[in-house]
């Protein structure tokens, strides 16, 4: 996979125009991925939803790898961009908030972001835009830069640990029994006195599990005070 070539706007086709564009492959690609999930992805079954051959997709992208990188760059442009506010840490928790839910509209994404080995036109506007946001925050350009990465991967991170949970409730015939029986299992295991750290966490927290956004909130504020 070639960048300059993958990102490149120019095409060179031979014979009868192409019936579909790049833009329309790549779409009806994101659309199995959010239905069926990123194994479902293969080049025979984007033809199959595009109503077209295999063979004939080849003249829109090269291999599935890089029909990957366009769909990762695709929907990254879904992310709005607002103008910096000065505020750069509440700056940055809204742009994490917009990638948590950009995540979550697309599941597959934070898996595909691990194994993406290019940037394209969408990804470098969301990254100089996120640069931006921290210039007030002093840090050089370079530890900038990591400060977004380590925020990013916090959402992704924490994206893909959501999923998990909600696909293991979703194999639990009655997720109500199975949450309440692994809750007495946790009480009785802090209660025997062998993790008493833990004991402590737990009776800090609470005996109610806190709700998704409440826990993604007050982790995303522990990322972003540690920075600069």
């Amino acid at each position: 996979m070639d960048p300059e070539t993958l990102w490149s706007e120019r095409r060179h086709h031979r014979g009868r125009p192409p019936a579909h564009t790049r833009e329309a492959v790549v779409a009806t690609a994101v659309g199995v991925a959010d239905a069926e999930g990123l194994s479902a992805l293969t080049m025979r079954r984007v033809a199959t939803a595009l109503g077209s051959g295999t063979m004939s997709l080849y003249t829109y992208v090269s291999e599935r790898d890089a029909l990957l990188e366009l769909m990762i760059d695709a929907v990254t442009g879904e992310q709005p961009l607002p103008l910096p506010t000065g505020d750069w840490r509440a700056d940055l928790a809204a742009f994490a908030r917009e990638q948590r839910a950009l995540m979550h509209r697309h599941p597959w994404l934070p898996v595909a972001l691990t194994g993406r080995r290019t940037l394209g036109p969408n990804t470098l506007r969301a990254l100089d835009h996120a640069l931006a946001l921290l210039a007030p925050s002093g840090l050089p350009p370079r530890a900038r830069t990591e400060a977004f990465a380590l925020v990013s991967g916090f959402v992704a991170s924490h994206v893909g640990y959501e999923a998990a949970q909600q696909q293991a409730l979703g194999r639990t015939d009655d997720v109500r029994e199975f949450v309440a029986s692994n809750a007495r299992y946790l009480a009785a295991a802090v209660e025997s006195g062998a993790y008493p750290h833990l004991a402590e966490a737990m009776a800090e927290s609470g005996a109610e599990t806190p709700e998704a956004d409440e826990t993604f909130e007050r982790m995303l504020a522990q990322v972003i005070s540690g920075l600069g």
